[in-house]
């Protein structure tokens, strides 16, 4: 957003020259209250609540999502395929003891 009017060089040396300086300073004063005003910003309308809703509930004819489909995977299956995860990062040259890896022979 640009001002509707610049101060020139040559204006405000005009006012330093002018008596007391108090031009000046009503003048500046002024500046920083335009330069507030654009600078602050309006609050914005709040959004209308939908109608019959209450806060923390969830609205009528639906239901939260429940757990995530991971949690229904069993712990060893986690656990042997972190292990396979970590041997192909940590040792790629070895072989995989996870567990689900077939013997190096079938590979």
């Amino acid at each position: 957003m640009t001002a509707d009017w610049e101060p020139e060089i040559d204006d405000i040396k005009a006012m330093r020259a002018e008596g007391d300086g108090a031009d000046l300073r009503a003048f500046m004063r002024q500046q920083i209250a335009t330069g507030k005003r654009r600078r602050d910003s309006k609050p914005k309308p709040v959004a209308p609540k939908p109608p019959g809703h209450r806060p923390g509930v969830w609205p009528a004819g639906t239901q939260s999502p429940g757990p995530p489909p991971e949690w229904d995977i069993p712990a060893d299956v986690w656990r042997r395929a972190t292990r396979h995860h970590s041997n192909e990062i940590n040792r790629p040259d070895q072989p995989c003891d996870c567990g689900d890896c077939p013997p190096e022979e079938t590979r």
